[in-house]
């Protein structure tokens, strides 16, 4: 979950477009992040997208993926497999490592200019990954798997649709969130938001467990008190008859 409280996913289907995970790299430059990437992107469209964070070569260039704990998962070792069909979910690290062989020179490196590359000249440049992706029309460049993303965006919009047009602002609902406690609330916002596509949920929580108050990054959808307020997507929402849970009720046995 992200710092604005903002929850991905389908109660129906598990896996989300995006994975978010931690890059890391094996440099000395210490160089770790959090991204989002696309699980329909192959592994080579990937070592590209790496290649520019990074700075390791993505012809040379071996992931390997850890979970939270850091224990080893899987290597994304086929570059025409896509990155969803590996058990890679949000929180894990995707750890880079260049492979190719290092050569000792005894070299200032104070006095070394620091070499960049735009995207802009990463793109004309024909000895890249890049380059033999378009020239072959293969992952993003290929026309028949960019319709089939768009027929499967197309399907998603629709499938949110329907499930928006279910939940209506002051319905009770329930929040039911992989790997978090369920929570209820009421409905106070439903449509699109400034920071993320798709449907989202605006939730006034019972308890002080959400984010935020209603607004994110300086932006109202809602007003509720600080804490309370809660961004999830629309398929994790279920409008019914929950009423608040009363904290101090005892279970009889």
């Amino acid at each position: 979950m992200e710092p604005m409280d903002v929850a991905e996913g389908s109660v129906s289907v598990i896996n989300t477009d995006f994975v978010k995970v931690f890059v890391s790299v094996s440099t000395s430059s210490t160089y770790s992040a959090e991204k989002s990437f696309a699980r329909g992107i192959t592994i080579a469209d990937l070592k590209c997208k790496l290649e520019l964070m990074t700075g390791a070569s993505a012809g040379s260039m071996q992931l390997t993926v850890l979970d939270k704990a850091g224990n080893r998962v899987c290597l994304l070792d086929d570059n025409n497999r896509l990155l969803g069909s590996y058990p890679v979910d949000s929180g894990m690290v995707i750890f880079v490592a260049d492979v190719a062989p290092k050569f000792d020179f005894d070299i200032n490196s104070s006095e070394v200019q620091k070499f960049e590359l735009s995207a802009e000249k990463y793109a004309e440049r024909g000895d890249t990954v890049r380059a033999h992706l378009a020239r072959n029309k293969i992952g993003k460049f290929d026309p028949a798997r960019e319709e089939q993303l768009r027929q499967e965006r197309e399907a998603l919009a629709l499938l949110e649709a329907e499930l928006a047009s279910k939940i209506g602002v002051g319905n009770r609902c329930q929040v039911a969130v992989p790997e978090q406690p369920t929570r209820r609330g009421q409905v106070m916002f439903v449509g699109n938001v400034h920071f993320k596509p798709g449907v989202w949920v605006g939730v006034k929580l019972d308890e002080p467990c959400g984010k935020n108050d209603g607004s994110v990054e300086g932006q109202r959808y809602f007003t509720c008190p600080p804490k309370y307020g809660s961004f999830v997507k629309v398929s994790y929402v279920t409008v019914g008859d929950f009423p608040e849970i009363d904290p101090f009720e005892v279970d009889e046995i």
